[in-house]
């Protein structure tokens, strides 16, 4: 009978520890998210000019126009995020239909193009050199964890 009762509470654990590492990267996530929707663009774009100036050394100048860079496109992605917000309240979400997402992509390769060209003209070439490693593997790292994502299904 302790066997059994052993065996039980056993399984139990395992179970319990399977469970919660399945709902804590969704849960990390959020919060993270959470922690970046409270601020105004602003604060992103100042956020971000810093850490690349750090990361890439830029000088005075590169730093005026990188933050530009970066506000302009904190504001869309902000407008973005609360358009989006305010579909879901609605309740006005449908899937795309084929040629909406095959617009969409174009639209935010169109924007990837004209950011790597802005940064091409900011930068030197080492700088620009690094920031492009750091954009692929940051790229890779999504694709990494949308792969994980989907196995833990």
């Amino acid at each position: 009978m302790k066997k059994i009762v052993f065996i039980l509470l056993a399984l139990i654990a395992i179970k319990v520890t399977a469970q919660e590492k399945n709902e804590r990267p969704n849960r990390e996530r959020g919060e993270k998210m959470e922690r970046y929707q409270d601020f105004s663009p602003e604060e992103m774009a100042t956020l971000q000019t810093k850490k690349m100036t750090l990361h890439l050394d830029l000088n005075e100048s590169q730093q005026k126009e990188i933050k530009k860079l970066n506000l302009e496109n904190a504001v869309e992605r902000k407008a973005r995020m609360e358009a989006h917000k305010a579909q879901k309240e609605s309740g006005n979400i449908a899937k795309p239909s084929k040629e909406a997402r095959l617009e969409m992509m174009n639209e935010r390769l169109d924007h990837q193009i004209e950011i790597k060209a802005k940064m091409k003209k900011i930068l030197n070439e080492d700088q620009f050199a690094k920031w492009e490693k750091s954009q692929e593997e940051m790229k890779n790292n999504h694709i990494r964890k949308q792969k994980a994502k989907n196995r833990n299904k």
